[in-house]
C-alpha cells in the first residue's frame, strides 16, 4: 500500500528568508510540528521542526534583558539560519514499510513527499498509524482480532478459511506470526458479534483457538 493514499497533499511550506516568528505562528496556529522549507519552484531546501524553534528562543531561565536581546535577534533571524538541510523524503510511490522503516531509522515524526525534486506532499507517523489501522481493520464493524496456535500443520490455513466461508463467517485478514519464544500463532480478523459461536467452530475443527 502506497504512502500516497495517506499523505498529507499540497501542505503547508516556509521560504528560506522566512523570519522565525512566522514560521513559528505557522506551526502554532495550524497545529503542526514540521515545516518544509521550499524555493519558488517548490524545490526541497530542508525542513523546520518546533523543536528547532524551541531550541532558537530564549530559555525563562535569562535575565528580562537577556531574553529582550535574544527576541530582538530572533526577528532577524531566517528560517535557512536553523533548518535542517541533510533530510530525507520518501516519494508518492514509497510503502507504508518504506515509510515506517525510514521514520523509525531517522527518529522522525515525520517526512516530506517528493517528486522530482518537488515537495507534494508530507507524511508523519500520525498517517502511518492512519494507514495501519485501516490496513488491519481495527475499528471497523463488529471487528474482533482472533489468535490461534500454529502447529505447523500443513493446509492449516486452508482449513480455517474453509470453514469460515462454509459458515458464513465475514473476515477480512489472516495473518501467519512467527514466534520463536511463545509459540507461532496465526492472526484471524473477523466481523462478527458471535465470537464465542466462533471459537466454539473452531474448536470442534480441531483448531486451537489461543486465548
Amino acid at each position: 500500500m502506497y504512502i500516497s493514499r495517506f499523505m498529507a497533499k499540497e501542505p503547508l511550506t516556509a521560504t528560506a528568508d522566512m523570519k522565525l516568528p512566522e514560521a513559528r505562528r505557522l506551526l502554532n496556529e495550524n497545529r503542526f510540528r514540521h515545516l518544509p522549507v521550499v524555493d519558488g519552484q517548490g524545490q526541497m531546501l530542508g525542513m523546520i521542526t518546533d523543536r528547532d524553534l524551541r531550541s532558537a528562543y530564549p530559555s525563562s531561565v535569562l535575565s528580562e534583558g537577556e531574553r529582550i536581546a535574544a527576541y530582538e535577534r530572533i526577528k532577524n533571524t531566517t528560517v535557512a539560519d536553523i533548518m535542517s538541510v541533510d533530510c530525507v523524503g520518501l516519494t508518492p510511490q514509497s510503502t507504508l514499510d518504506d515509510a515506517l522503516l525510514l521514520l523509525d531509522r531517522m527518529k522522525v515524526g515525520a517526512l516530506p513527499v517528493l517528486d522530482e525534486g518537488q515537495v507534494v506532499g508530507i507524511f508523519s507517523s500520525r498517517d502511518l498509524l492512519t494507514a495501519y489501522k485501516e490496513l488491519f481493520g481495527v475499528g471497523e464493524k463488529g471487528s474482533v482480532l482472533l489468535g490461534i496456535e500454529d502447529d505447523g500443520e500443513k493446509g492449516l490455513l486452508t482449513r480455517i478459511v474453509n470453514l469460515l466461508e462454509q459458515h458464513d463467517i465475514p473476515f477480512t485478514r489472516l495473518l501467519r506470526f512467527r514466534d520463536v519464544e511463545n509459540g507461532d500463532r496465526i492472526y484471524l480478523r473477523l466481523n462478527t458479534y458471535k465470537i464465542a459461536s466462533v471459537i466454539n467452530l473452531l474448536r470442534e475443527a480441531g483448531i486451537r483457538p489461543a486465548l
